[in-house]
């Protein structure tokens, strides 16, 4: 057979070309259908339940009225809910700001020291990250405890007047508990990636901006930041979708103490007005709205990523 007849079409196959560009979309068909299957009944399960009045009656037998967007009228109506919201974001930009930074301090610091302690670092990074939210929660409960605490003996030591100070029952403190705890779980993730990325910056364009008389900051912003910015990216992103989703660390500390109309964040608000007052059609919207919320700022962040990318 001649190279020519070789690359004749075959009669009744589909073009090359069409066969290549749909290849990735083959590929991908089992993971999504995997994620339809396991995902597709629960979100639609809320939306349904969302748009009905459901509350204890429904829950033992009772038929649910259809009422459209009365739920998301009243949540919006709701002066609580914004205040919640707010409070969620602010929450959220905060905590993000602080576990990049401290990340990638850590990953800067993991870099320069030497292999004994770069190995001390990394395995303490990991019993960090590997610890559960609920036991890391109730182990800087106990740390914060009113009466038995670590850190309020510790205060007390260097002349603080902290013998019983209530770390939980005020909102400032206890939300900085809270950011301590959801940081502290946060920045080995970051550190470990940002680390990886720091190994790919070539050691011989760093050191020509050095010789060109680029302090340690120029070469940081200059150099370093341009090649971990993709990386810096998708971080970001991650971070503000598990920080926006926070539940484990305000549920627990709010049974150890704090206030809960005063502490709430949107996840523990849906919780608290589905099983705690018996609005499940009421805390079924705010979910709505919540996962809504991360859509959009997914798709805003994915198209800054591709918009890098293009650059």
């Amino acid at each position: 057979m001649t190279p020519a007849q070789a690359e004749k079409p075959v009669p009744g196959a589909p073009p090359k070309k069409l066969a290549v560009r749909a290849l990735p979309y083959g590929l991908l068909l089992p993971a999504t259908l995997v994620l339809v299957l396991v995902l597709g009944y629960p979100f639609g399960r809320l939306f349904v339940l969302s748009m009905q009045k459901f509350g204890l009656k429904q829950q033992f037998g009772a038929p649910p009225d259809w009422v459209g967007l009365d739920n998301y009228t009243g949540i919006f109506k709701d002066q609580q809910f914004w205040v919640v919201l707010a409070r969620t974001i602010g929450f959220c930009a905060t905590a993000v700001v602080l576990t990049m930074v401290l990340g990638m301090l850590v990953a800067l610091l993991t870099r320069r020291v030497g292999r004994v302690l770069r190995m001390a670092l990394i395995v303490s990074l990991l019993f960090a990250w590997a610890m559960p939210p609920l036991s890391a929660t109730v182990v800087w409960q106990w740390l914060f405890d009113t009466r038995y605490g670590l850190v309020n003996w510790l205060l007390s030591q260097f002349g603080g007047d902290f013998h019983g100070h209530s770390w939980l029952s005020n909102p400032w403190s206890f939300f900085g508990v809270a950011l301590i705890i959801v940081v502290w779980m946060g920045i080995p993730f970051v550190a470990f990636t940002l680390y990886a990325g720091l190994t790919q910056v070539p050691g011989e364009v760093l050191e020509a901006a050095e010789l060109d008389g680029a302090g340690v900051w120029q070469r940081f912003r200059y150099v370093i930041l341009p090649f971990l910015r993709p990386v810096i990216l998708i971080l970001t992103a991650l971070s503000v979708l598990w920080d926006l989703r926070v539940f484990t660390q305000f549920y627990v500390l709010q049974k150890a103490g704090g206030i809960a109309r005063d502490t709430n964040v949107l996840g523990v608000y849906a919780y608290r007005l589905a099983f705690g007052e018996n609005k499940f059609d009421v805390g079924a919207a705010v979910a709505v709205v919540m996962l809504l919320i991360t859509l959009l700022f997914t798709v805003f962040y994915l198209r800054q990523i591709t918009r890098q990318e293009e650059l």
